[in-house]
C-alpha cells in the first residue's frame, strides 16, 4: 500500500517509548540481548545516549497509535555538533574514533537501526533510507559512521563474512577506525579461501546496503556479550556516497 508508511522525527515521549519497545522486540525478544538498559516488565531497551540522539522513526500509519506500536522502524542519529551533551559517541566504548574525531568533517553516528519482523523484505528499509539522506543532505554531513552487528559472539563461526569484509572492504588509512585492542580476529581467513557468495549470503542486510553504498568496515571486531552480536564499525564517506546512493535507489524504483 502505497501509503502505508511514514517517515520522520520522533516528537515526543509516545514516540520514543513505541521505538525502545520495536528495540526491545527486536534486539531483546529475537536476539537475545540482555544489559542495564533492558527492561523486560516494560518490554524497552534504552540507555543514556536516547536522550541527545535523534530517532528517526518508519511509522506504520495502519498500526493502532493509542496501543503504542506505530513505530516499526528506527534509525538513531546522533550528530558530532550534539555529541559535546553527552562527551563521546555510543561507540566509542568498542572502537577507537580519533581519525574521524580529529579530522576536521562533520560526522553523523548511527547505530540501533531494527525493522519489526512484519515489515522486512519490503519497502520500509527504502522509506528509512530515503530519509537518512534527507537528513545528511539538510545537515551536510561529511561521514557516517556507527556500529553494525552479526548475530552471536561465535568467532570461528563468522570467519567468512568477517574474513571477507577485512579483505575487500576494509576502509582506507584516513578512516581505518580500529577495535579496542585492534587485533584482527583471530579466525581471519585467507583472502583466496573466502567464497564470496557464502560470505555475502551470511552477512545481514543492512551491512551489505552500506557496502553497495560505498561503505567500509574498520579494522577488527568487538565481540559484545551483553547484546549478543559481533560488532564491525561501518564508515562512509558521503563524497564517495552520492554517486552509488543514486544509482541504488534508480534499480530499486526499476525493480519495485
Amino acid at each position: 500500500m502505497e501509503d502505508r508508511y511514514e517517515v520522520r522525527l520522533a516528537t515526543g515521549e509516545v514516540d520514543i517509548a513505541s521505538a525502545l519497545r520495536l528495540r526491545y522486540r527486536v534486539f531483546v525478544a529475537e536476539l537475545g540481548a540482555d544489559g542495564p538498559g533492558v527492561d523486560h516488565a516494560a518490554q524497552s531497551e534504552r540507555d543514556e545516549f536516547d536522550a541527545v540522539f535523534d530517532h528517526l522513526l518508519l511509522v506504520d500509519r495502519m498500526a493502532d497509535l493509542d496501543a503504542g506500536d506505530h513505530v516499526v522502524g528506527v534509525y538513531r542519529l546522533l550528530p558530532c555538533d550534539r555529541m559535546a551533551q553527552i562527551g563521546r559517541f555510543y561507540s566509542e566504548s568498542e572502537f577507537d574514533l580519533t581519525l574521524l574525531k580529529t579530522s576536521g568533517r562533520k560526522l553523523l553516528e548511527l547505530g540501533r537501526s531494527c525493522i519489526h519482523a512484519d515489515h522486512r523484505g519490503g519497502t520500509g528499509m527504502f522509506y528509512l533510507w530515503n530519509a537518512l539522506a534527507r537528513y545528511v543532505i539538510e545537515r551536510e554531513i561529511d561521514i557516517l559512521f556507527g556500529s553494525a552487528s552479526f548475530p552471536g559472539t561465535d568467532l570461528a563461526a563468522l570467519a567468512a563474512p568477517l574474513s571477507y569484509l577485512h579483505h575487500a572492504h576494509l576502509a582506507p588509512p584516513a578512516l581505518r577506525v580500529r577495535a579496542h585492542g585492534h587485533k584482527v580476529q583471530p579466525c581471519l581467513l585467507p583472502a583466496g579461501s573466502v567464497d564470496r557468495r557464502a560470505a555475502l549470503a551470511a552477512t545481514p542486510a543492512l551491512i551489505k546496503a552500506y557496502l553497495r553504498l560505498g561503505g567500509f568496515v574498520g579494522e577488527g571486531v568487538f565481540v559484545d556479550h551483553a547484546f549478543n552480536t559481533t560488532d564491525v564499525c561501518l564508515v562512509m564517506d558521503t563524497d564517495s556516497m552520492s554517486a552509488k546512493h543514486k544509482q541504488f535507489y534508480t534499480r530499486k524504483g526499476e525493480a519495485a
